[in-house]
């Protein structure tokens, strides 16, 4: 089965890798950063991932230029379009913000025709004020051929050691639809922040390492800090900082890579759970930290500055979560073209279904 696909707005390769690892391969990803571009080129290399191109500049662009020759070789439309005009944080806005690129990603589904499409958003868009948004995705959708779904998915279900919720829209091909099954979560429990983190903490011999393991026992807050707004990178707003100190992480800024806790760091959690002298002596998150909490591999490595670095993790979409959706796609495809043999047929010979 034709599995390759067209991300948009891929960032850092969240998404793309997590498709990756799913068994899809990506012909093009569009991102307009530079920095992640480069991440994604040099991951793509150093890795040895076989992806195509990276369309370096704006999904309006792409659109307009380039995605109408990519029809019927496409099986996959995928991508997290910017989350602003929906995000709590923001003003909400919608359709009137003008970083909303859900038109621009259909206009590209509608063009491409691919036997399936995965958009991913924030929690935000779930509200009522957007319902009557997201109706007229589904409605866009069913007019070129699609049936699809909502589903709010917790990264922590999937194995990610954070909350972060995401508003995930699954489109197959009208008949394929049926066999779609969203993925179940994990039955194993979601490692602790002290878990994933006790290698990077330890690995310059700080005494207090086990002990704050230990102490840090329950998931991250979902990462934050993101935005260009910010004028540096942090872990976010009172609330969140709040949570990471609980977590006996200082949240006010990220670390350098060099700066990991040394034998003689006094940051230890105390037996009755307070920290010594507050969070100035707590141990900080670097980029690779970060990621880790993001799901990304420990292989994976970001291009740019510890600021343009941090943006490219926190805006990512969790790679276990992009598998496990892109796992569920692709099952629902290979068991509708294996109960519909003349279907698969034409998928062989062209790259895509019988689309309208």
């Amino acid at each position: 089965m034709n599995m390759n696909t067209i991300e948009m707005c891929a960032g850092a390769g969240g998404q793309a890798f997590g498709l990756h690892e799913a068994g899809f391969t990506h012909s093009v990803l569009i991102e307009i950063d530079k920095f992640a571009c480069k991440t994604l080129l040099h991951n793509n290399e150093k890795l040895e991932l076989g992806w195509g191109e990276v369309f370096e500049g704006d999904l309006k662009e792409f659109a307009s230029s380039r995605a109408g020759a990519m029809k019927g070789k496409i099986t996959l439309v995928a991508g997290g379009v910017p989350c602003p005009p929906f995000s709590k944080a923001g003003k909400q806005l919608g359709s009137r913000d003008e970083r909303d690129l859900f038109p621009t990603a259909l206009e590209i589904v509608r063009k491409v025709k691919p036997r399936a499409v995965l958009l991913e958003n924030v929690a935000g868009l779930m509200d009522a004020q957007f319902a009557e948004y997201r109706e007229s995705i589904k409605k866009t959708l069913e007019s070129m051929g699609y049936k699809s779904d909502w589903q709010l998915l917790n990264a922590s279900e999937f194995g990610v050691p954070q909350l972060r919720p995401r508003f995930i829209l699954v489109a197959l091909e009208e008949a394929a639809f049926d066999y779609f099954k969203w993925p179940e979560r994990n039955t194993v429990p979601t490692p602790t922040v002290g878990e994933v983190l006790y290698e990077l903490m330890a690995a310059r011999g700080w005494a207090g390492a086990a002990d704050w393991r230990d102490k840090a026992c329950t998931i991250a807050p979902t990462l934050v800090g993101g935005s260009k707004k910010h004028g540096g990178p942090d872990l976010g707003p009172a609330r969140a900082k709040a949570a990471w100190h609980k977590l006996g992480i200082n949240g006010h800024r990220l670390a350098a890579e060099h700066e990991l806790p040394e034998l003689d760091f006094r940051g230890a959690p105390l037996r009755n759970g307070s920290v010594r002298e507050g969070f100035e002596h707590m141990p900080l998150l670097n980029v690779r930290m970060a990621a880790l909490i993001q799901g990304f591999p420990k292989e994976w490595e970001f291009v740019g500055t510890k600021t343009h670095a941090y943006r490219q993790v926190g805006n990512a979409f969790p790679p276990p979560v992009a598998k496990a959706v892109g796992l569920s796609i692709a099952a629902a495809l290979r068991n509708y073209d294996s109960a519909n043999p003349e279907n698969r047929a034409i998928v062989d010979n062209s790259g895509f279904g019988k689309m309208p």
